[in-house]
């Protein structure tokens, strides 16, 4: 291996563990056995804003947006559960579940949204890492605007 060779790959295998987004880091800060609100405190819009691509297959997250197979979520934060789009044909079972999109609800039914709403039509089996969650929810409260 010529001299520069270890160093230089000793730098490339320290920098493949690298996500760009200080994830553990921010999990430090948040403290042991963090909660939501320590979570929500480290959370990071922008870090939510990439995370949330996998949700854009079903999502649209601007205002006037058409639903896809999900709901336009736009607004979505703070509003009552099944009522963000009128456009969209949710559920008996999300119209009849009552709450609201607050942060503690955005959390369960990121995590696992069949145990939140049994009978909801999401296809979608969670994010079980929290500080994940707790980004994306810090992105839908940045995007809490007027509903579509």
């Amino acid at each position: 291996m010529s001299k520069h060779g270890f160093p230089f790959a000793l730098m490339i295998f320290a920098l493949a563990g690298c996500s760009g987004d200080q994830h553990e880091e921010r999990l430090q800060k948040a403290g042991p056995r963090p909660t939501l609100a320590a979570l929500l405190k480290v959370a990071d819009a922008e870090i939510g804003e990439r995370k949330f691509a996998q949700c854009a297959a079903c999502h649209r997250i601007s205002p006037g947006a058409p639903d896809l197979g999900g709901p336009n979520l736009y607004g979505v934060y703070g509003k009552p559960m099944g009522q963000n789009s009128m456009r969209f044909s949710y559920t008996a079972a999300l119209r009849d579940a009552g709450g609201k999109w607050d942060a503690k609800t955005l959390d369960a039914w990121i995590a696992d949204p069949r145990a939140v709403v049994p009978g909801t039509n999401m296809q979608f089996a969670g994010i079980a890492d929290p500080l994940d969650r707790a980004d994306i929810i810090a992105y839908l409260q940045s995007q809490a605007g007027s509903a579509p």
